[in-house]
């Protein structure tokens, strides 16, 4: 009897992750979605007047420019208290994103677009699932890949004056080595969170949080990768 009791409460506390976890994948890949749909339809079926708009005032750069630093903390602190919310913002983010980014479609062919596109989605799901499935700790990984990203920005800041296309390339492969492992410690980090706390604090905000995660090494993963598949093909 007590071994059908344990029995049923693991594959509860399976399908409760496995909901979980279908939850945080899905936004993580709707908000994907909609950073691809509002970069292409603004660089390409828009393109004209969307340069325009950008070039007619910095201030509206200034603006969208700050709005996309601060969503995300937003996001972080208010998963938790107010996960509807935070779910709107994290849309409204995502699009916020693909305005950004639509710029990339008057710099790079459409080759090395597809090319990052479809690296960063293979990069991305094969490192997931080794965060989800494998029995390694993970944090000292992901500890040391925080630290190596925070010199990085450093150092980018320092190279923007300095100008080398040949340090920025050889920080674009760097990048890309430190969002493969922080999508690993990510993933690992939201299944162990959720396996502690999971019956604590509300699963659709931290669903939220971690779709947010996953979402910007995803899209920095892209970004790393364009860079490098772009290098020559720049317009």
């Amino acid at each position: 009897m007590n071994n059908y009791s344990n029995d049923r409460k693991v594959v509860n506390n399976s399908y409760e992750l496995n909901s979980f976890l279908t939850k945080m994948y899905s936004w993580m890949s709707l908000a994907v979605l909609l950073s691809a749909t509002t970069a292409y339809l603004l660089g390409n079926v828009f393109a004209s007047q969307t340069m325009a708009i950008l070039g007619s005032s910095r201030a509206t750069m200034w603006i969208l420019l700050i709005a996309w630093f601060i969503l995300p903390m937003v996001i972080s602190f208010q998963a938790m208290k107010r996960p509807t919310l935070s779910l709107v913002i994290l849309v409204v983010y995502a699009i916020l994103t693909g305005a950004m980014f639509s710029t990339i479609f008057l710099a790079y062919s459409g080759t090395s677009i597809a090319a990052a596109f479809l690296s960063s989605a293979t990069i991305f799901i094969t490192m997931t699932l080794f965060g989800l499935f494998t029995h390694r700790n993970l944090d000292k990984f992901g500890a040391q890949a925080s630290a190596a990203l925070i010199a990085l920005i450093i150092a980018s800041i320092i190279n923007i004056f300095l100008k080398s296309s040949l340090i920025s390339f050889v920080f674009s492969i760097i990048a890309v080595i430190i969002f493969t492992i922080l999508t690993a410690y990510d993933t690992q980090k939201m299944k162990n969170i959720y396996n502690q706390y999971g019956n604590q604090v509300s699963t659709t905000g931290l669903a939220i949080y971690g779709a947010l995660q996953l979402y910007l090494d995803f899209v920095n993963l892209f970004l790393q990768l364009l860079s490098i598949f772009g290098n020559s093909d720049r317009r």
